[in-house]
Formats: structure tokens, sequence, C-alpha cells
């Protein structure tokens, strides 16, 4: 198994994209924490993992609040004895904003979507500094890589904020041999949270954009992270790995 014995943190990790990469991990053989505010569908998943003789614990985890981090944290190293990998995954889409230029979007985006990361790194690499190393990956986007006129720019800007934070991070964790690195989705299925994205109009326009002609599936994204946590990417830092079907090479 690729994750044998590694602790991991999914935040998020109770719907899309996070509970496929807490399922996948789980199989895989790591301990893994499921950090969501949804508390009862993240306790749900962790029963779900548990009844399949997988080993996982639910935590309540707010990103914006260090008093959660440092609750998480300490939960996950109170269970398992150790820290080894943090999937910063929570996020919020720009694409229910029906004013572009409204500032409590902007905020809220920056908080959910880069102030979250950062703690996630603030709070969790000291415990894997303790046990000689460890790996991160900080879910961005596309959008992080490219303007999109059509969604809120703090959507733009917090997932690009998310892209650099990776890079700083790697640089200045390397030399503790935590790997840092991140996944940029492209066009997945429409989130809880998404507002034009989900119209059936614009999707299928940006479904033109991609050359693999389709939507991307949760598990694609979860298997990329699985690869940037594993061992296979021990000398993977600072990258930034595009899952998006071809969009952003045409």
């Amino acid at each position: 198994m690729r994750l044998a014995d590694k602790v991991a943190i999914v935040t998020g990790g109770a719907h899309g994209m996070g509970k496929s990469t807490c399922e996948i991990f789980a199989r895989e053989g790591a301990k893994v924490v499921i950090a969501d505010v949804d508390d009862q569908a993240g306790q749900e998943l962790a029963q779900q993992l548990t009844s399949q003789n997988l080993t996982a614990l639910f935590h309540h985890l707010d990103v914006t609040s260090e008093a959660d981090w440092a609750a998480t944290v300490k939960a996950a190293v109170d269970a398992y004895g150790k820290l080894d990998l943090l999937v910063n995954n929570a996020g919020i889409s720009g694409s229910a904003a029906e004013d572009l230029d409204d500032t409590e979007m902007w905020n809220r985006l920056m908080t959910i979507n880069s102030t979250g990361p950062f703690f996630g790194i603030k709070y969790c690499a000291p415990e894997m500094k303790k046990q000689g190393g460890g790996a991160i990956v900080n879910i961005s986007s596309i959008s992080g890589l490219v303007g999109q006129g059509f969604i809120h720019p703090g959507y733009n800007a917090s997932k690009g904020a998310v892209r650099l934070l990776t890079k700083q991070a790697a640089s200045r964790f390397g030399p503790d041999n935590i790997r840092v690195n991140s996944v940029h989705p492209g066009l997945m299925p429409p989130m809880r949270t998404s507002g034009k994205t989900a119209d059936p109009v614009t999707r299928a326009k940006m479904l033109k954009r991609v050359p693999l002609g389709r939507n991307g599936e949760v598990w694609e994204v979860a298997n990329a992270t699985l690869f940037l946590c594993s061992d296979e990417a021990s000398y993977i830092t600072g990258a930034e790995l595009v899952v998006d079907g071809g969009h952003c090479a045409v």
C-alpha cells in the first residue's frame, strides 16, 4: 500500500474531492483525519471507512480558525502518534457571486481559500518536523493559473495565492524533508458552492475548451494528490500538477 502507516489530515474531507481523497488514502493504508465543518457528513464518512476495517476519524475544522487547527492537529497526534500528510482541500467557489465587485465575497474567498492553507501549514509543519518530514498538497485550481472574467476575482486571486504559498513553503521546509506541492483541478462536477459554472449553457461552453471533452472526476484529482503524497514523488516539491483534461494547454 502506497501510504501504509502514514497519518493524514484532509480538510474539506466530507464532500467532493476531499471525500474521495479520504477514501483513497484510507484504502492505501493511511490513518485519515477527516476535517470539515459538516459534522454529520464527516462522521458518516468516518463510520463508513471504519466499517470497512480502514482507519479514520472525524474532527470538526473551520479552516479559518487557528483554534480549530490546533485542536485538529492535536487530535491527529493523540490518536495516531504523529502527522505525515496534509491535504489543504477545503475551499469555496467564486462562481456563485452575482456582484463581481462584492467586497464581502472577496474577503470570504481570501480567508477560506488562502488563509486556511496558510494556517494548515503553520500548524502541521511543526509536527512533521518532529518525525523527520512529511508531505503537504494544496488544492488550488486552474483559476490559480489563468484569469476567468466570469467568476469573482477573489477566486482567481485566492487560488493564485495558494500556488505561490506552495512554492514558498516548499523552499522554506525543504531542509526539514517536508515536500509541498499544489494540484490544479480543471472543470469538475458542480459543487455545493457552484453558481455560474453549474449552469448547463456555461458548462457546455467551458467543455468546448477541454481537449478531452469531458468533466474531470473527483477521484482523478484524488489520485493525483495520492501520488504527490506517496514516496513515488520523493524528489518532487514546489511543483504544480494540473488535472484539467488539457484545458490550460489550449
